[in-house]
């Protein structure tokens, strides 16, 4: 039987990946119909952290893009409109 997910749902992995990599994984185990309801809920909720992590990382990155000054990519520091 899969082991239930024991990280605290607050704690964020280092990087998009593998926050990618660990959601990848918890959701094969949600599909396995293997875990207990209480895995389940502590499951879901670590997804749906992981997954708002990862949305943040993406769309910030989209943000940077976003902002091009004569052709050079500058950082992107929230304050332009």
């Amino acid at each position: 039987m899969p082991k239930a997910p024991t990280q605290d749902p607050q704690d964020l992995p280092a990087s998009y990946e593998l926050a990618l990599a660990e959601l990848e994984q918890l959701v094969a185990q949600l599909e396995s119909g293997q875990l207990h309801l209480d895995q389940l809920l502590s499951g879901y909720q670590r997804g749906a952290t992981l997954l708002s992590f990862c949305q943040a990382r993406l769309q910030a990155v989209e943000d940077q893009i976003k902002v091009l000054d004569d052709g050079m990519l500058k950082p992107w520091t929230g304050s332009e409109a």
